[in-house]
């Protein structure tokens, strides 16, 4: 029995169109998208593991692409930790406004280091094994500098006794912010709520606004 084509139909079938090249701009966002893989899923493994305890497999892995791309973008595993690092600058500047009190300041130090607290682990990571030395943050002393230039206005301003040393106030309150994450556990047992949460946030933002306007005073 021959089926016969529906009316209207075209008993021919249809050609099918060539599949088209990825053009450049398609090759950028592609490769731009590989590129912000690696980068968060390094993040992670360097965060849960250390420089040293990372391997580049398990982070190609995470960002679901070939390991050789971590080699073709950024010149291996030690590129891949720098890479991370240099994006830190600017991601405080959104918040570091030398203009605003200090007590905002650490705020928002404390509102970014809870909301993502895998550069705060890395960091930790660092401090502990001494590992990423040769890696190390670029341009890590202009932050510094930059930090300590931002705290000796502050003092300037008022809001840190004359005193005390910017260098001090640095690391001071770098402890402050950073605790919640490397001593969750014990920010728990303290304080009774679990670091991370919006009530945690409240509780312990306000604490630290009152502990910093305290020094002004």
């Amino acid at each position: 029995m021959t089926l016969e084509p529906e009316a209207g139909a075209d008993p021919t079938p249809a050609a099918r169109s060539p599949r088209r090249a990825p053009g450049a701009a398609d090759r950028r966002r592609d490769a731009e998208r590989s590129r912000q893989a690696l980068l968060e899923a390094a993040l992670d493994e360097f965060a849960a593991k250390g420089f040293d305890g990372a391997r580049v497999q398990e982070i190609a892995d995470r960002a679901g692409v070939n390991k050789q791309l971590i080699a073709y973008y950024f010149g291996g595993k030690e590129g891949l930790y720098q890479e991370i690092q240099r994006g830190w600058p600017a991601a405080e500047a959104e918040w570091a406004d030398p203009e605003l009190p200090l007590d905002e300041v650490a705020a928002r130090y404390l509102s970014a280091v809870l909301a993502d607290p895998r550069p705060a682990r890395l960091l930790a990571w660092r401090g502990l094994t001494g590992s990423g030395s040769a890696t190390d943050q670029p341009d890590g002393s202009v932050t510094v500098d930059t930090d300590l230039a931002n705290l000796t206005r502050a003092r300037d301003r008022g809001e840190i006794p004359p005193g005390l040393d910017p260098a001090f106030m640095r690391v001071a309150l770098m402890g402050m912010i950073l605790a919640p994450v490397m001593l969750p556990e014990t920010a728990l047992q303290a304080i009774g709520m679990q670091p991370g949460t919006p009530a945690f946030e409240e509780y312990y933002g306000a604490q630290l606004r009152a502990l910093i306007r305290l020094l002004g005073r």
